[in-house]
């Protein structure tokens, strides 16, 4: 007798793709919706269920969409779980655990990619559980005058780690610079070159092969971002698409957005660590929504009909690849 949706999934011989996501609603949603409106041959989406994670147990999704588990430590450790048993999680949570912006950048100054200057600085306070003895390699004071120096003013202090725009402080100068760095307390903040930028534009990058490039503007209050009229030719696109593509080769993220400030006609990256991006109907818009959910609606599908069980069905990146084969990275 069947008493559980698992048992009826096995029973059909279904494979379920699940969605696992936080406050957000219109993206999980639609993205359930046109999956199964799609009507794929043994393929069912749902969001994900959690009743109990066993060591070593599977539960049952050939795909997991992650859009929440940078916020939330159990469910990263869900998903790990996961992907130890063979399901496919977009994005791998292994690279996405270990990922952070400064390697970002260092990675993307050894691929060809301009980025902007950037340096990484210790905390302000010392972590927990730590001592002055803890930082006996660290030289004080920092050379102050060489990171100013490289990085220039006006510039842009930011965690190495973060994103959304929290803790992000414009420094005007010098003296800016201390008072501002000052509040950041234990965060590890990098300092970087500010791109004056004559264009800007924020970048889907879905399968590591489809992209959507979408004019925006940071300067603007958050709901009018995608509100700008940048009107890049054919071959501006075609550099930012392989830029983009590029990046996400390396890093191997199934979903994420890249950020590109043109400046004298060159492309910078300035964002790409961006694995659960904002998918929001009410700040993308109706055009670039309806292009994310069809998109990742595909990917999704197609990743399920490749999912093999038993073995690793993780994207592991160019990065990883080559490491670990003992290729040269460039």
């Amino acid at each position: 007798m069947i008493t559980t949706t698992e048992s009826l999934y096995k029973l059909l011989n279904m494979k379920k793709i699940g969605i696992l996501f936080g406050q957000e609603r219109t993206f999980p949603q639609a993205l359930v919706e046109r999956i199964n409106n799609k009507k794929p041959v043994g393929i069912l989406a749902e969001p994900v269920s959690i009743d109990k994670v066993m060591q070593g147990e599977g539960n049952g999704y050939a795909v997991i969409f992650d859009r929440i588990s940078q916020d939330v430590p159990f469910y990263r450790a869900f998903l790990k779980n996961a992907a130890l048993c063979d399901t496919a999680v977009l994005n791998n949570p292994f690279w996405f655990s270990a990922d952070e912006k400064f390697f970002n950048n260092c990675l993307a100054t050894k691929i060809n990619v301009p980025v902007p200057k950037t340096v990484i600085l210790p905390s302000r306070e010392m972590p927990p559980d730590t001592s002055e003895n803890s930082f006996s390699n660290l030289t004080y004071p920092l050379d102050w005058d060489g990171i100013f120096n490289y990085v220039g003013f006006p510039a842009y202090m930011k965690p190495f780690a973060g994103g959304g725009w929290k803790s992000v402080y414009k420094i005007k100068d010098m003296d800016d610079f201390f008072i501002k760095h000052g509040e950041t307390g234990e965060l590890v903040m990098m300092l970087q070159e500010e791109i004056i930028f004559e264009e800007y534009y924020r970048c889907y990058c879905i399968g590591g092969k489809y992209v959507r490039i979408m004019p925006y503007e940071p300067r603007n209050p958050h709901h009018l971002r995608y509100v700008a009229d940048f009107k890049p030719s054919e071959e501006r696109l075609k550099m930012m698409e392989e830029i983009v593509l590029r990046i996400n080769h390396y890093l191997g993220y199934d979903f994420n957005t890249v950020e590109l400030a043109v400046r004298n006609g060159i492309p910078y990256a300035i964002d790409f660590c961006n694995p659960a991006p904002d998918a929001d109907k009410n700040s993308v818009g109706e055009e670039n929504f309806e292009w994310v959910v069809e998109t990742a609606a595909n990917y999704a599908i197609e990743r399920a009909m490749e999912h093999k069980p038993g073995v690793d069905n993780l994207t592991w990146g160019e990065y990883i690849k080559r490491s670990a084969s003992k290729k040269a990275l460039y």
